[in-house]
């Protein structure tokens, strides 16, 4: 009969294992596949929005280069190179500062793991 409930026992055990390990499983896939949504609808967003920015940089370039045509076209050339260069590098360090702050991936999925760990350890 004790062999019986011993055996009866670790059998639940590892049903018991396989089940958090499935569930854990699924919030990593689930985790994953939000991180790649976001990333796609950020990637998309950024390739939209810096083509549109970058035709209306042209266009804004055109606009003051004939404007000042007779005048002072150097003039105009250089202050609209180094405005769009100044531009540049403050966006470029602000995505650099971006990236930095990435939180991290699967910690969700970490943090229930830790609970795992922790409640089987007492």
């Amino acid at each position: 009969m004790s062999q019986e409930n011993l055996l009866s026992s670790i059998k639940n055990l590892v049903s018991i294992g396989a089940s958090i390990a499935q569930t854990r499983l699924e919030l990593i896939s689930v985790d994953i596949r939000i991180a790649r949504s976001k990333f796609m609808n950020q990637l998309v967003l950024i390739a939209c929005a810096l083509f549109f920015l970058f035709l209306g940089l042209v266009m804004l370039a055109l606009f003051i280069v004939i404007y000042s045509w007779e005048s002072d076209r150097m003039l105009a050339l250089g202050l609209l190179t180094g405005g769009s260069l100044f531009i540049g590098l403050i966006l470029t360090l602000l995505a650099i500062q971006s990236l930095r702050t990435i939180p991290k991936l699967f910690e969700t999925s970490i943090a229930e793991l830790a609970k795992d760990r922790e409640a089987l350890s007492k």
